[in-house]
């Protein structure tokens, strides 16, 4: 039986907490509509507890009465509400992490079956490299600015490929989010950390192991002229 078989999937919004985009009417009614989309599909929505488009994913949950969970990076509620001054209103739980912003988003990830990129910057595409790398089914909203319209770019210039069933593109929340539940219905995550990039280091092992024979047999060959000429 699978390990999901009877839960909820958790589906990660990660993005834009600030700068340009989170004013963008667009990129917040889209992260709205994500929010919905992921509700109404019977999954759990999952944020970084911030301010910006992962909140209006928030509240559009809220607002289909889906369960919102966030992962903050404070150690406590106070911390949260005035060092990070980061949202309570939309969330049914708050994980305080303690953590601060980079550590936090492992956890935020590693919550999550699949994740959402919506708009983001330079903490956005820590998010992305980590879910990527960890290999978790993305989504990319595209339209939304930020990163998320350059993921094909950056991911070409650093000569990196995924899947195309682990990494989707869309424009539209509703389908991005039945296209991602499709993936998770017949993909099977990494059990333990180490079961992370197995397919490279197996090629690199299979590589090593070749080289090691091949110089095997050089040095048998040289030893086996050495004997020769010594005989004569």
């Amino acid at each position: 039986m699978s390990a999901r078989a009877g839960r909820k999937m958790k589906i990660g919004v990660m993005g834009s907490a600030s700068g340009p985009t989170i004013r963008d009417p667009k990129a917040r009614r889209l992260a709205y509509e994500l929010g919905r989309a992921i509700a109404r599909s019977g999954c759990i929505c999952i944020t970084g507890a911030c301010p910006g488009l992962p909140d209006r994913a928030a509240a559009g949950a809220r607002r289909e009465g889906g369960f919102v969970f966030g992962v903050s990076p404070a150690f406590s509620l106070q911390e949260h509400l005035e060092i990070y001054g980061s949202p309570v209103s939309h969330y049914d739980m708050l994980l305080f992490s303690g953590m601060g912003l980079m550590e936090r988003d492992i956890v935020n990830i590693r919550s999550a079956d699949a994740i959402v990129v919506v708009g983001g910057g330079m903490g956005t595409l820590n998010e992305f490299t980590v879910a990527f790398e960890e290999q978790k089914p993305v989504g990319v909203l595209t339209g939304t600015g930020g990163i998320s319209d350059h993921i094909e770019q950056i991911l070409a210039f650093c000569r990196r490929t995924a899947p195309a069933d682990r990494l989707l593109l869309d424009p539209d929340p509703a389908r991005l989010v039945r296209r991602l539940l499709a993936v998770l219905r017949r993909h099977r995550p990494p059990m333990r950390e180490s079961d992370i990039g197995g397919e490279k280091e197996e090629s690199l092992r299979a590589r090593f192991e070749a080289r090691s024979r091949r110089q095997q047999r050089r040095h048998k060959q040289r030893v086996g002229r050495t004997t020769e000429r010594e005989s004569r």
